[in-house]
């Protein structure tokens, strides 16, 4: 049984759940009494598995609750890179982590096997602000080129009213493959975010206020600035993410707003996922190599250390930017 861990202060409360996947498990803002991670309606395996044995998102979804999974070092389907077996979303989101933890940050680490990559992550809490700091090293003799990304799925309260959403991405796709009925984007289209392009010829679609049912994986670009926020129109609650978009230039953006019928999904999942990432497409290592995408690739000994920052806020109307140095919205 998974043992799940609490960091808090006074605004804000988290569970993690270190053995599988290191995932942050829940996030309520406490003085508003809302939460703003999605949860999956059902009911997850908590024992971790060999990443080796996750070959398809079948599996994967077992142990998935929603909430914030990292992804690394493959980001979708699973496949065969450089030799070895990545398995879905990669051995990050799924497997054990090392943790310790005191009053002011939990701190998880894991020396992956799928790669001789060691990653170390920090979270912490100031004020309303979540911080994660993450840094990776490569520890092998040769270059190792790899997906590294995010996958926090919004939900909760935070989608229990309509919501907007607002980005300093410029750019837009959809994803190609990914088509269910209640996709109502062009597979394969680009465009201006928010206005992207719909099946119907010459429409668009405006995804700033994603109504349901709707199913649909796409990706946020060419970022001005890279933060999302999620706001609910009634101002209840709000979220931003924001990150660097020198590591992550792509964010993938995936909308499940009761839009699949079949289980586990069963039409009851309602979750919006912003996850900051190094590649597009989403799925795996062999695919984006074999179409052109961007990988990371890691030098013998190179270590890159980052941050992404969650604010979560009551809204005063419409947000105007997030700071790039504090991670906190301005309009709040």
């Amino acid at each position: 049984m998974s043992a799940l861990v609490l960091l808090e202060n006074a605004l804000l409360r988290l569970t993690v759940d270190p053995m599988v996947g290191g995932t942050i498990r829940s996030l309520e803002h406490r003085e508003l009494g809302l939460s703003v991670l999605a949860k999956t309606p059902w009911k997850p395996e908590t024992t971790p598995l060999d990443p080796a044995m996750v070959k398809d998102g079948e599996l994967w979804l077992t142990r998935y609750t929603g909430g914030w999974p990292v992804l690394f070092p493959n980001g979708g389907d699973a496949c065969t890179f450089g030799g070895r077996f990545h398995g879905f979303h990669g051995e990050a989101s799924i497997a054990p982590w090392d943790m310790q933890m005191d009053e002011r940050a939990i701190r998880l680490r894991r020396r992956f096997t799928a790669v001789p990559v060691e990653m170390e992550r920090e979270i912490t809490l100031d004020g309303d602000l979540l911080l994660t700091r993450e840094t990776v090293r490569a520890l092998g003799a040769e270059p190792a080129r790899v997906m590294w990304g995010h996958h926090p799925s919004f939900g909760g309260d935070l989608l229990e009213s309509p919501v907007e959403l607002q980005s300093g991405a410029r750019g837009f796709l959809s994803d190609d493959r990914y088509d269910p009925a209640a996709n109502p984007l062009r597979p394969g289209g680009k465009g201006r975010w928010p206005m992207v392009p719909g099946k119907t010829k010459n429409a668009l679609v405006d995804l700033s206020r994603p109504r349901e049912p709707l199913s649909a994986m796409t990706c946020l670009a060419e970022f001005t600035q890279a933060w999302v926020t999620i706001r609910r129109l009634d101002n209840a609650v709000g979220v931003a993410l924001s990150w660097d978009a020198a590591v992550f230039p792509y964010a993938w953006l995936w909308f499940e707003l009761a839009g699949l019928a079949e289980e586990p999904w069963g039409g009851r999942t309602r979750l919006i996922t912003v996850g900051p990432n190094t590649t597009w497409p989403a799925h795996g290592l062999a695919e984006a190599e074999a179409r052109g995408g961007h990988l990371l690739t890691l030098a013998p000994g190179q270590e890159v250390t980052t941050e992404i920052r969650l604010h979560v806020f009551r809204p005063a109307g419409a947000v105007r930017g997030v700071d790039p140095e504090t991670g906190r919205v301005h309009g709040a």
